[in-house]
């Protein structure tokens, strides 16, 4: 789309102001907003063929050809009816997990830093229009196609775009592409193209998104496919059975037939993605976005979490608390990052000759800074001033507010930056150079004290590097993040800016302090309750790590290397033979922290992966479960990663979990259940006929049953909530059968009693002279609900309501079959006086009974190679 001249100007022009909210709302509503084209949404007619094309569902239809064909009107109407139930269900299924699944990814939308009046915003991508001046830095994903205006060291990583692995350095005059990722460096660019006219966007619109089923889908459907043969096979059986007792062919057909629909759980690939995207919308309501809806049922098996330190385990909202100099040393009192506190010395407020020395190292922090504050929102009383950019540099803008050093308007007045190195893992220290109003430059440095107080960097004597380490190590033991902070001058700007790095003064030690959150040490119990390993893996000092690991209880004492802090050199240098038994790691780079999960996953454990930066983001793609920090986290973990969490709160991992093994279980109740009550149904049909039942139930009454426990109590058993022990024993085994731990088992007791419940009522019935087909159909639907009721592990739980009223709503059915005319026509069914309909319906409490006992009969079941199972729901 061609823009208008305004659109192209030169970007000098808005780079200091930006535009205009004004002008911002009127080109967005010219050129729409900043998405690729979406994904085409599916039709209706091609949801309903898509239905109508299942082999099950075709199989029906075949039936109701052949019940008009031999003139059997009552049949075929049940079985239309059956089709078009099942195909409406299926269909607004599909639809309501679509809804819950663009409703997620909707919430995890990135966002960008755009210049709007003057001032910089926090904007979804999306409202991002030509024109815009955005601003980006490391670990960002460029919001849009722009011309960068400004570029400090900037390295893009274009690989989503051209394949090539290599990032590309970028200067001012170079253009930015849609969807790629800044490494490294920090730039202000001017958008040109949005939406479907930017790169990605162009990209975007040859792509075919074909979804994917998920692992638990491939299973079950391997698992249906096996049970259809079985099924089959015993279908036969009886067609082949009744044509030997004379019945009619046709009827024989549509028996058998019917049978086999009913026997299995058509629907359970349906009620799985219903299910995976019901528990996918509780975890919002648990402050947990999950961006790939497989990682709901992933979730239930993770048996590792690996953790970092910063706003994990920790506040994740650094205070400057010491700073040292080598004439003084002082505390500064104040919480968060409001810029409201005082220098203590020795307890007492700081002199004036002690403030100077504090101001000048805290002054060279403000100037090395590229974090903003923000103001409280006075309209809201519970608000407190907030951080864009890095907590840490943040923090350090706040001790320079509190020590009454000059604001960061000042500061770009008097000294504007005039060149920088950003921080990268590999030097471990930030420069920059400030114009100071005469000839010299100002040479402002800060950075980890190992790669500060090093006679290369700075002019000190040793004697002075010596103490300044032994403080160093002093406050890391404590649990502090320390920092060198280091300036110079010179007479020239430096070429590269990296020379500046050498002959500089040390002006001391800066000590912020993020200590552990409350609720850190019994969030990580939890997770050993659960069976679940937690490891942390952080870039701090190792002793920093060590104070943290051990308030946290983190540091074990179960294994030789539990109880120790392993640094990333000894991992590099192959020091540590098993990386899966230590608990803490200190000073990793990205590529030790995919290391690490590697190993745990060669080990068969599945993993979760908690990480907000852009070094985290190798690892959160690796790992079973990524988890990215949905409030501090870059924009590459988040779009890296399975699992947003909106709090950063690392007990929502916990809860996740427990949603992810809610899930699951219900999924293998359901199984359970609707295989049983199949089975029970093509028992009845095989072994009544050698018990004097001739027909034992029509096609219309099986395929009644199958769509009253199916239906109806089959989708409500999804929303029931978590077993009481569901994070008190250890996780499945990620190669556990679908219906191992003990599962196939109950399934069949359960089948067996359903079975024999059933054929005792219709023989009694046949024995008093009732109308025993219709006890046999009443007394097999009701044994079944019994079962379902029998089967929950919450027995009078009132958080699902939906389960006794889609129970009690299908014994209205049923009733309905039986005294209903039009109804009983169709069925083939007779009225029951109280005798008949007691026998029936005290079969319920033989299926209830069965299900509590067979709970807990087969717990102490192990699948084959005697590998743990995990406790039956």
């Amino acid at each position: 789309m061609a823009r208008s001249a305004p659109d192209r100007a030169p970007a000098q022009v808005r780079e200091t102001t930006g535009l205009t909210q004004e002008e911002a709302a009127r080109r967005l509503a010219d050129t729409g907003p900043n998405e690729v084209t979406a994904s085409r949404p599916v039709r209706l007619h091609k949801r309903i063929l898509a239905q109508l094309t299942d082999p099950l569902i075709m199989v029906l239809l075949g039936a109701v050809v052949l019940t008009l064909a031999i003139g059997d009107h009552p049949d075929a109407i049940v079985i239309g009816l059956v089709v078009l139930v099942n195909t409406t269900v299926g269909v607004a299924q599909e639809i309501r997990a679509d809804n819950a699944v663009a409703a997620l990814s909707a919430l995890t939308a990135p966002h960008a830093r755009v210049r709007r009046d003057g001032a910089v915003v926090d904007l979804p991508a999306a409202v991002v229009v030509p024109g815009d001046v955005l601003l980006v830095g490391e670990g960002d994903i460029v919001a849009a196609d722009a011309e960068l205006a400004e570029a400090s060291a900037v390295l893009v990583d274009e690989s989503m775009l051209t394949g090539e692995s290599v990032p590309v350095d970028k200067d001012p005059g170079a253009t930015l592409s849609a969807g790629t990722v800044v490494v490294r460096g920090r730039g202000v660019a001017v958008v040109t193209e949005t939406g479907a006219s930017s790169a990605l966007g162009r990209i975007a619109a040859l792509l075919d998104e074909r979804r994917e089923p998920t692992p638990l889908q491939r299973r079950l459907a391997a698992l249906g496919r096996v049970l259809a043969g079985v099924t089959l096979a015993l279908c036969v059986l009886v067609f082949a059975l009744g044509l030997m007792r004379g019945l009619p062919l046709g009827t024989m057909a549509v028996t058998a037939i019917s049978l086999a629909v009913a026997a299995v759980p058509e629907s359970l690939p349906a009620v799985v993605t219903l299910a995976l995207a019901l528990g996918a919308r509780r975890m919002v309501t648990r402050h947990a976005l999950v961006r790939r809806l497989p990682a709901v049922e992933t979730l239930g098996s993770v048996s590792v979490l690996a953790t970092d330190k910063t706003g994990t385990l920790t506040e994740g909202r650094m205070v400057v608390h010491h700073v040292w100099t080598p004439q003084v040393s002082a505390v500064l009192s104040g919480v968060g990052y409001e810029p409201v506190g005082e220098a203590l010395v020795d307890g007492r407020p700081a002199a004036s000759d002690e403030l100077e020395s504090l101001r000048e190292l805290l002054t060279v922090t403000a100037l090395c800074n590229d974090a903003t504050l923000r103001p409280a929102d006075s309209k809201a009383s519970d608000a407190r001033w907030t951080a864009l950019g890095d907590p840490m540099e943040a923090a350090l803008l706040t001790a320079a507010a509190k020590t009454g050093c000059p604001d960061a308007a000042e500061l770009a007045m008097t000294r504007p930056r005039i060149g920088e190195a950003p921080f990268d893992s590999l030097r471990r220290r930030m420069t920059t150079l400030h114009e100071t109003g005469g000839d010299r430059v100002l040479v402002c440095l800060k950075g980890a004290p190992e790669a500060v107080l090093d006679p290369a960097v700075l002019l000190d004597p040793p004697d002075a590097l010596a103490a300044a380490r032994q403080e160093a190590a002093s406050l890391a033991a404590r649990g502090y993040r320390v920092l060198a902070v280091a300036s110079g001058a010179r007479n020239d700007t430096p070429i590269p800016i990296t020379a500046a790095e050498s002959g500089l003064a040390l002006l001391g030690l800066v000590a912020l302090s993020d200590p552990p959150k409350p609720h850190a040490a019994a969030t990580l119990a939890a997770c050993r309750a659960a069976g679940i390993t937690p490891v942390l893996i952080t870039g701090d000092h190792p002793a920093t790590a060590r104070a943290v690991a051990s308030h946290v209880a983190l540091l074990g004492n179960g294994g030789e290397m539990e109880g120790h802090v392993v640094t990333g050199a000894d991992v590099a240098a192959g020091r540590v033979a098993d990386l899966t038994s230590v608990r803490v790691f200190a000073r990793t780079d990205p590529q030790q922290k995919l290391d690490i999960v590697e190993a745990w996953r060669a080990r068969g454990a599945v993993t979760a992966m908690t990480g907000d930066g852009v070094n985290d983001g190798p690892a959160l793609h690796r790992a079973d479960i990524g988890v990215a920090m949905g409030a501090r986290g870059t924009e590459v973990a988040r779009q890296a990663a399975d699992l947003v969490l909106t709090d950063d709160e690392l007990a929502t991992v916990v809860a996740a979990v427990d949603e992810g093994r809610r899930v699951y279980d219900n999924i293998r109740r359901f199984l359970v259940y609707g295989m049983a009550g199949g089975a029970a149904e093509i028992l009845v049909m095989i072994i009544g006929p050698l018990l004097g039942l001739p027909l034992p139930l029509r096609a219309g009454q099986i395929l009644w049953i199958n769509l009253l426990t199916h239906g109806l109590t089959g989708v409500a058993m999804g929303a029931e909530p978590a077993s009481p022990g569901a994070m008190r024993r250890p996780p499945r085994p990620p190669d556990q059968h679908i219906l191992g731990g003990g599962a196939w088992q109950r399934l069949l007791v359960l089948a067996a009693v359903v079975t024999a419940a059933s054929l005792s009522a219709g023989l009694t019935a046949r024995t008093l002279d009732l109308a025993w087909q219709s006890v046999l159909f009443l007394a097999l639907l009701a044994a079944q609900l019994g079962v379902v009721l029998g089967l929950r592990s919450r027995l009078f739980t009132r958080k699902n309501p939906f389960l006794p009223l889609s129970v009690f709503a299908s014994g209205l059915l049923a009733a309905a079959a039986l005294y209903v005319p039009f109804l009983s026509t169709v069925l083939e069914t007779e009225p029951l006086g109280w005798a008949g309909a007691g026998i029936a319906v005290a079969c319920a409490p033989a299926g209830f009974l069965a299900a509590r006992l067979v709970r807990t009969a087969f717990r102490g079941a192990r699948p084959a190679g005697g590998s743990w199972a995990p406790e039956l729901p």
